[in-house]
């Protein structure tokens, strides 16, 4: 087998308008709400950090200036904290700030789906191998998922995805996988069905939002194919690459929290509201009170 390329470039795809989640996303954008204390793409970035990623990409769209203000310094709220002897609050805004240089920004000037957001990244990430990470999906655990995944990647190469089990019921609403050989939380991936009847789906097993991939899904992205729902698929593109290289999806150990949802959302922030131990002495009688 050849080598296998170290995984170093991230793309965070966070051109998305945020609908579900007006009038709080008209002048912020979704990927900014704060789960507990910290924003929802901050999650994401952090993931990636502790998973070895070096270079953050992030695709982004009008009105998303935010996202790059807050992956930089703001020196006049350091000094302030600093003079004012605010070390933990300093400490918060600094260890989640990439390394200087690390960040990139592109955009998608037309919202043409997920596939068309990846692809527009294609000159930041080069010719290497690189992994995708959509914030909406908040995967919470240590490990993260993309180091587990990254882990895997390490033992087969190729493309990799992160998959969870889903009701049947709930099929359609995302690609899933037509499985090969499992071993432990690393399934063989035969085919990938974007968004099937769920009578017809091939499995319960759905690709959620992690990924990682070769740089040969580029030559596929532009064909600027169109899916099902008249997007550009990331999905579909996967699936043309199935067969030319190894292929598998990793069940992580993190919990998932779908925060482009408003329950999701909430419920993401009671969950990690409660694995905080500065919060959830707090929060737990707060929650039993309302006999939830």
């Amino acid at each position: 087998m050849a080598k296998i390329r170290p995984v170093r470039k991230a793309v965070f795809p966070v051109a998305g308008m945020g609908t579900r989640f007006l009038p709080a996303t008209k002048a912020v954008p979704k990927e900014m709400l704060p789960v507990v204390d910290k924003p929802v793409i901050q999650y994401a970035v952090e993931e990636a950090k502790e998973a070895g990623i070096e270079q953050f990409i992030f695709v982004t769209g009008r009105g998303k200036h935010v996202i790059e203000d807050h992956f930089d310094h703001a020196y006049e709220l350091e000094s302030l904290l600093s003079a004012r002897d605010k070390t933990k609050e300093l400490d918060s805004l600094l260890e989640g700030l990439p390394v200087t240089g690390s960040v990139s920004f592109t955009r998608q000037q037309k919202p043409l789906g997920l596939g068309h957001a990846v692809w527009c990244a294609r000159h930041l990430v080069g010719d290497e191998p690189f992994a995708v990470l959509l914030p909406d999906d908040l995967l919470f655990g240590k490990p993260g998922a993309l180091k587990q995944m990254i882990q895997a990647y390490e033992k087969t190469g190729g493309a990799i995805v992160a998959a969870e089990n889903k009701p049947r019921e709930e099929t359609k609403r995302y690609g899933v996988i037509d499985p090969g050989r499992k071993s432990g939380n690393v399934t063989e991936v035969k085919a990938v069905v974007e968004k099937p009847n769920p009578a017809k789906a091939p499995s319960t097993l759905c690709v959620i939002g992690r990924y990682i991939l070769q740089p040969e899904i580029f030559v596929e992205l532009d064909k600027r194919e169109k899916g099902a729902g008249g997007e550009i698929e990331l999905t579909d593109a996967m699936a043309k690459l199935i067969g030319r290289m190894p292929f598998h999806a990793v069940e992580t150990s993190c919990a998932r929290y779908d925060c482009g949802d408003k329950v999701g959302f909430l419920h993401a922030n009671i969950a990690v509201g409660l694995a905080r131990p500065d919060i959830a002495p707090a929060l737990r009688p707060l929650l039993k009170a309302m006999k939830l």
